[in-house]
């Protein structure tokens, strides 16, 4: 259990990113990215997204490099998955 990270590989804003998840839980996510100077701005209700030049930095502090298929795996037997049908209907919440 703990903090998980995939290849940067999303692109978006002159980048690649990852996805920085916990397998045990939320709490332990904003804290893991509290410490390591993610922005709350960059959490998307189960994940941060962390900008490729931060990759060796968050593994270094601790993050577990796993593929985007082990990282959902894992993110779903936790409990802590939101869906894409979830994600659409918080995100409208919030508009």
């Amino acid at each position: 259990m703990g903090i998980l990270i995939d290849q940067p590989a999303w692109p978006a804003h002159g980048t690649l990113w990852s996805h920085v998840v916990s397998d045990s839980s939320i709490e332990e996510l904003h804290a893991f990215a509290a410490a390591q100077g993610l922005p709350p701005r960059s959490f998307d209700l189960d994940h941060y997204d962390a900008p490729q030049a931060r990759y060796d930095d968050l593994v270094a502090a601790g993050a577990e490099p796993v593929d985007f298929r082990g990282l959902v795996t894992r993110l779903r037997a936790s409990g802590l998955r939101i869906t894409a049908r979830e994600r659409r209907s918080r995100r409208h919440d919030v508009d």
